[in-house]
């Protein structure tokens, strides 16, 4: 099964507030594109992936994720995570009917291209699924079947949201770098051990150094 996968990103200068106790204002725009680069660069190296839109505003994001092979759908409604995620699927579903589809944070700097591969396996035996984050709360991946809807319900307790939608909960062993989502900074200290891609650990080299 081929996999469609649709990735939001944020307006960079607005991403990972939360990370303002690790790195300065001036910098966390750069992280946040380091981690959509690798997550992005990580999930179409996925056997089990044919194509990656990247849905965003941000004009610095779309291109630099648009060299990498991805596709950039911009974010028309701008009216937040959920509705542009919609959108997105909306715009996917248009042009590969048949395809299933899955919603994949932009935040998985350690994120394995065959790890993702095991989730996207265990998700389609569901009409729609989701993973829990690193954390227990939140949703780091949500997938659904070609005759499903994707209904995401990203934000505060997602973990609980999805899964009283009626969304099967994916529980996986040895799946971490697909779970390692980064808000803050124990979370991205807890990538770090996973092993991030190149372009998070340039840019964390680039924080020690300031």
């Amino acid at each position: 099964m081929q996999w469609t996968l649709v990735i939001p990103l944020k307006a960079l200068s607005r991403a990972k507030s939360r990370l303002a106790d690790t790195a300065a204002d001036g910098l966390r725009p750069g992280l946040a594109l380091a981690f959509a680069q690798d997550t992005v660069a990580a999930a179409l190296a996925c056997p089990a992936v044919v194509d990656v839109a990247v849905v965003t505003g941000d004009v610095l994001a779309g291109r630099e994720l648009a060299a990498l092979g991805a596709r950039i759908v911009p974010d028309e409604p701008g009216g937040g995570l959920n509705a542009a995620l919609a959108h997105a699927a909306s715009v996917v579903r248009t042009r590969s009917p048949r395809s299933p589809l899955a919603a994949l944070n932009a935040d998985l700097p350690a994120l394995r291209p065959l790890e993702l591969a095991r989730v996207l396996d265990a998700a389609s035996e569901f009409p729609r699924a989701f993973l829990p984050d690193a954390a227990g709360i939140g949703t780091t991946l949500l997938a659904a079947s070609p005759n499903r809807e994707l209904l995401p319900a990203f934000g505060p307790d997602s973990r609980s949201r999805h899964r009283a939608s009626g969304a099967a909960e994916l529980l996986l062993p040895d799946v971490p770098s697909v779970r390692q989502d980064v808000d803050t900074g124990a979370d991205l200290r807890a990538a770090l051990a996973l092993g991030v891609g190149p372009r998070t650990a340039t840019a964390v080299e680039r924080l020690k150094a300031a």
